[in-house]
């Protein structure tokens, strides 16, 4: 039987159909691959299918989790999960195939999701844009002309159109934060090692990279993290507990938060009008349900913090690719890497060690510096893109010189990196629309460990200005 439905409910109202019996996980994971079928031909957000493994999943027994029978999606970068391949968008990798699962693949199996394959992501999940020359552009569900973000922007064109009700995600410099704006979702970048990296997460050593889910409700995210976000045995950098879960968070009120707002650039560069006009009514919303708001940035370093990092990203391209030439046994051609990976990895390449632990030094103290502003307010406010959504190939990865990728990404992408050096949470809030019909996403970053004020913010931002009812052109 079919499920006209399906795409109006999020996982958790899809558990609830499979535990009171009136849909099977079976004819879930159907409706989910009618869906692909028919939207991703233009939206090119699902990259490998695994539908056959899926049904044979969604009709065995399925552990009895928040998630029992959700069709779900795996990011096509970091994630591992048993028989898939493991491109991370890459033509020099196009054929690994992961050997087993990964620690959090296993938690998500755990929550009781059926995964159906792997999503879109850019070589190496490099740039804020899903456009690489092994699995090729994706595409905005609200209008195909446009990007998704990046990195995780398969995850979030195949949300958005009601393929899955969440997705994988991870999120290196804003690859959650921005492929959920782009789209109109939810996304929380969670806390550094809040979720598992292991047992192989050595790429991971700088520490700027996290996973989580972006999600159409924001229930969704705090239940998949309450099954996930809990530390490794083996976690070197496990972040403090949480104190109780977070779907008891959302039901919490947020109290009277301290919240600082700005619409700086590290460019100094203004950002489009429209999305100023969206930062000003956030702040007056948040505002009017009570909260103290004041106007004030980050006053920081951003030339020297955007140097020291670069220095510190090279290092880590370069010993990226190190270790993918011992896995794969050979060094890569020119041409199986992009232009912007090959810049990278020359530049680390030719770092002394005493530079790049000098890099490391003065990240150190200007992480401090971020950090300890929030002991003079609870919750820092941008928007998360300086533009709406730009056209596919405006970003080209492929075909730019690197310096113009770079040079546009600085001005689209402006202001989600900080909070992965610092470590702390920051979330994308859906709460406007462009006059073109594009998302525009808010970001809210909140002190270390404390997903919790951002969960409780989120729910109340969710109730007052919900955006469930907005439907992009390629839907459900």
């Amino acid at each position: 039987m079919g499920i006209a439905d399906y795409s109006e409910y999020d996982g958790l109202g899809l558990a609830e159909l499979v535990a009171r019996g009136e849909v099977s996980p079976a004819e879930l994971v159907e409706e989910a691959i009618e869906r692909i079928d028919r939207h991703n031909p233009r939206l090119n957000a699902v990259v490998y299918d695994a539908r056959d493994e899926a049904r044979r999943v969604a009709a065995g027994d399925l552990p009895d989790g928040p998630f029992r029978g959700v069709p779900f999606l795996i990011k096509d970068l970091g994630c591992d999960v048993a028989g898939m391949p493991q491109t991370s968008g890459s033509r020099f990798l196009k054929d690994v195939v992961s050997e087993h699962d990964g620690e959090l693949t296993r938690r998500y199996r755990a929550a009781g999701v059926v995964i159906l394959g792997k999503t879109n992501t850019p070589e190496l999940g490099i740039t804020g844009t899903t456009e690489s020359a092994l699995l090729g552009p994706c595409r905005i569900p609200w209008n195909p002309d446009h990007i998704t973000g990046g990195s995780s922007g398969g995850a979030a064109g195949a949300t958005a159109a009601g393929i899955v009700p969440l997705a994988h995600a991870s999120d290196g410099l804003g690859s959650i934060r921005i492929p959920a704006a782009c789209c109109g979702l939810f996304g929380m970048k969670t806390t550094r090692e809040r979720n598992p990296g292991g047992p192989d997460d050595a790429g991971r050593a700088v520490g700027f990279g996290v996973d989580h889910v972006v999600s159409r409700s924001v229930r969704d995210s705090a239940a998949m993290l309450d099954c996930t976000g809990y530390p490794e045995p083996a976690s070197p950098y496990a972040p403090p507990p949480k104190l109780r879960p977070y779907t008891e968070e959302i039901q919490a009120d947020p109290g009277r938060l301290r919240v600082a707002f700005s619409a700086e650039t590290p460019s100094g560069r203004p950002i489009d009008p429209e999305i100023a006009a969206a930062l000003a009514e956030t702040a007056a919303l948040l505002e009017s349900l009570g909260h103290d708001v004041e106007e004030r940035g980050l006053g920081i370093d951003y030339r020297r913090l955007y140097r020291t990092q670069g220095v510190v990203g090279a290092a880590n391209a370069a010993a990226n690719l190190h270790s993918l030439v011992q896995k794969i046994g050979r060094e890569p051609e020119e041409d199986e890497l992009e232009p912007l990976t090959w810049a990278g990895i020359r530049n680390g390449r030719k770092l002394s060690g005493e530079r790049v632990m000098g890099a490391w030094r003065t990240l150190r103290v200007l992480n401090r510096e971020i950090l300890s502003l929030f002991e003079e307010f609870d919750v820092f406010l941008t928007p998360v893109l300086g533009t709406v959504p730009p056209p596919i190939g405006h970003i080209d990865p492929v075909g730019l010189e690197p310096r113009e990728v770079s040079r546009r990404q600085a001005k689209v992408f402006p202001f989600t990196p900080p909070f992965n050096f610092t470590g702390q949470p920051a979330m994308s809030v859906p709460l406007a629309m462009s006059a073109e019909g594009l998302p525009i996403g808010m970001q809210f970053a909140a002190r270390y460990a404390d997903e919790a004020t951002l969960f409780r913010l989120a729910a109340q931002l969710e109730q007052e200005r919900p955006w469930k009812d907005r439907k992009p052109m390629i839907w459900g």
